[in-house]
């Protein structure tokens, strides 16, 4: 009999249950276009990622020139946004991408040194 497979949400319950820190991060970028201020965010974005989410994470960038209706269904309202889905809560930052102590306490991100 074949395996089912199981969703993300399921995935996440039973790493919450098992008290697994180490869960995976699914992030959403939104941003308008080829500006600097979007290829900022998404470089700040991805470093921050790979620094302290290495191995760990999915990164979906939206250009909502491209795009525009992703805006609706993740209900954005401005840009660049990052959205962290998963885990939960869902957490929204606005803005400005470059202040890392902001990224990290908006996706609950602890340094442990």
């Amino acid at each position: 009999m074949a395996k089912k497979k199981k969703s993300t949400t399921e995935e996440f319950e039973e790493a919450i249950k098992k008290g697994d820190h180490h869960s995976k991060f699914v992030l959403r970028l939104f941003v308008t276009g080829i500006t600097p201020r979007s290829l900022e965010a998404i470089d700040q974005v991805r470093k921050l990622c790979e620094e302290h989410l290495h191995g760990r994470y999915e990164l979906e960038i939206i250009d909502l020139y491209k795009q525009p209706n992703a805006a609706r269904s993740d209900q954005v309202f401005a840009a660049p946004m990052l959205i962290k889905k998963l885990p939960l809560p869902v957490r929204k930052i606005v803005g400005d991408m470059t202040k890392e102590e902001k990224l990290l306490a908006g996706l609950d991100i602890e340094i442990v040194e």
